[in-house]
């Protein structure tokens, strides 16, 4: 598959809402949609093999960037073969950005025009993580469906701070896009922009 090639179709419109069902084609995969997808924060879902979900019929698992950054890490992730290779699963992997999981430690981060810099919350390291690293680490992961990194904003949000947020999280997914068109197609996930 090609950047640019479809990979989402249609296959049913409500005429009375917006609903809609659909097919996803993916290098590990096809999805039907809507999906639900079980959470394996770390390449795993807890308390269920692989074969298990596989067996139930799941054609997707939610991984979190965030967790798999701090351990095991993209050079370990990236030397099994990616996620399916570290993981053994054959399915297909969406990686949510790490965002929420950044936003959630108010007092160990601090968010910027280029970034977010945060603490660990494992060991306390210092790390930087801008929409152009997300987009690298998804890529070492061999993600499937890549989520890109955006600004979460916290119940009872002030409208000039949800607006401050928004424009963050816009300018993050042009550059955020940019860097994924100029990611060589070295794997399967890259799908469609």
């Amino acid at each position: 598959m090609k950047k640019n090639d479809p990979v989402f179709t249609v296959t049913h419109r409500d005429t009375g809402c917006h609903a809609r069902t659909g097919t996803a084609i993916l290098p590990h995969g096809t999805v039907e949609t809507p999906a639900f997808m079980p959470v394996g924060t770390n390449a795993t879902v807890k308390a269920m093999t692989k074969d298990w979900l596989a067996e139930i019929g799941f054609s997707v698992i939610l991984a979190n960037t965030y967790h798999l950054y701090l351990r095991p890490g993209a050079d370990l992730i990236r030397a099994a073969g990616g996620l399916h290779g570290f993981s053994g699963w054959k399915g297909n992997f969406l990686t949510d950005s790490g965002g929420f999981q950044i936003f959630s430690l108010p007092a160990f981060r601090k968010i910027s025009a280029d970034g977010v810099r945060f603490r660990s919350h494992i060991d306390g390291s210092a790390h930087f993580l801008s929409p152009e690293k997300v987009v690298a680490l998804q890529a070492d992961f061999n993600s499937d469906i890549q989520m890109q990194l955006d600004v979460c904003t916290p119940y009872g949000v002030k409208r000039k701070k949800a607006e401050e947020a928004l424009r963050i999280t816009l300018d993050w997914s042009v550059r955020a896009f940019r860097a994924w068109m100029d990611t060589p197609d070295t794997y399967q996930g890259k799908l469609f922009p």
